[in-house]
């Protein structure tokens, strides 16, 4: 995506809070360009600093140092009038959808067209056209009451885009909802995606989620980017060891690495898992003990993941090796430490 304007920047970005007795930085040293038209993901454990990340994207947390870019203008320099306006082109939704229950759907979606004075007739207009898109045309004198969570977080949606924003920021938006419902939202985002060119920012704490549906994902830890790239290259090299940890730690913690090593390899997941186990136990002249394996889609791809236990013995280590290799399968040395 190296063709596309870039429409957020963040240059040396920093974040510091203050405490009871000290100072505690929130963030630091966060450089990243997100590009027009892309879903991009930002992964990272509970306190890491990604949703404080994503509020200094739009100045609802102004950072401690460094600068946002947005659409060209660095939000920092702007006046309070030109910082609003600046706003309105990035919409947002959270965890709680944050509804007005004193307002019908169709009123809540046209509320913030009211507040920057949009005539009522436009903004309703406006209003039944997001509802259709989010597929709730039905439901427009419905009360959030009378709603499910995946249909309020759809409200949400319309709402926030609601004014034709440019960037589109999901603060944990799936994190209260059950997976089948998150599957749908997370379709509904990726089709919003495709039809209006709108980029769509994703924070979570869920790898599943950056799997879906995100084009690049920045992996955030300790208040610093520990990664960032394409999901499927991070999925099939992942150079940190909180990537590692997202992408495979839940699975692997019924292993004993005690005494063992193990190999994590990466193979196309259309295929089964059996050919190529079947492939390597003929090449190397032994069993090999497969400790995991799954396959995923990312994207409209397919890859499949196992890990195997390698033999303690060196001659028939360079075997599977040279198996690895001679079959071009992507493959790394996993220890139970990075989990």
């Amino acid at each position: 995506m190296s063709d596309k304007k870039t429409i957020i920047e963040l240059k040396h970005l920093g974040k510091e809070f203050q405490g009871a007795k000290s100072n505690v930085r929130a963030l630091r040293d966060i450089n990243l360009e997100i590009q027009e038209g892309e879903i991009f993901g930002i992964i990272g454990l509970s306190g890491a600093g990604k949703s404080t990340l994503v509020r200094c994207m739009n100045y609802l947390e102004e950072p401690t140092e460094g600068a946002v870019i947005f659409d060209g203008k660095e939000l920092g320099k702007l006046s309070d009038k030109e910082l609003r306006e600046a706003r309105r082109s990035i919409g947002m939704i959270f965890q709680q959808f944050n509804l007005l229950s004193q307002r019908n759907i169709l009123r809540n979606i046209s509320f913030p067209l009211e507040i920057a004075g949009v005539p009522k007739k436009d903004a309703l207009k406006r209003a039944k056209e997001l509802l259709e898109v989010v597929g709730l045309g039905d439901k427009a004198k419905a009360f959030p009451a009378q709603l499910s969570g995946g249909q309020k977080q759809r409200v949400a949606i319309a709402r926030a885009l609601a004014a034709n924003p440019k960037v589109l920021l999901c603060d944990e938006a799936t994190s209260a909802l059950d997976p089948n419902t998150t599957k749908s939202i997370l379709d509904l985002l990726r089709e919003i995606n495709q039809k209006f060119g709108i980029t769509i920012i994703i924070i979570t704490h869920e790898m599943k989620v950056v799997e879906s549906v995100c084009h690049r994902v920045a992996i955030i830890d300790q208040s610093q980017i520990a990664e960032c790239g394409l999901v499927e290259e991070v999925f099939s090299n992942p150079k940190s060891q909180i990537g590692r940890h997202f992408i495979l730690g839940d699975s692997l913690k019924e292993i004993s690495f005690d005494t063992k090593s193990f190999y994590r390899i990466i193979f196309d997941g259309l295929e089964a898992t059996e050919p190529v186990i079947g492939k390597m136990a003929l090449a190397c002249g032994f069993p090999v003990n497969i400790a995991y394996a799954s396959t995923k889609r990312i994207g409209d791809k397919a890859f499949g993941q196992m890990v195997i236990q390698v033999p303690a013995n060196v001659e028939d280590r360079q075997k599977v090796i040279r198996f690895l290799e001679t079959e071009k399968i992507p493959y790394e040395e996993v220890e139970g430490n990075e989990f």
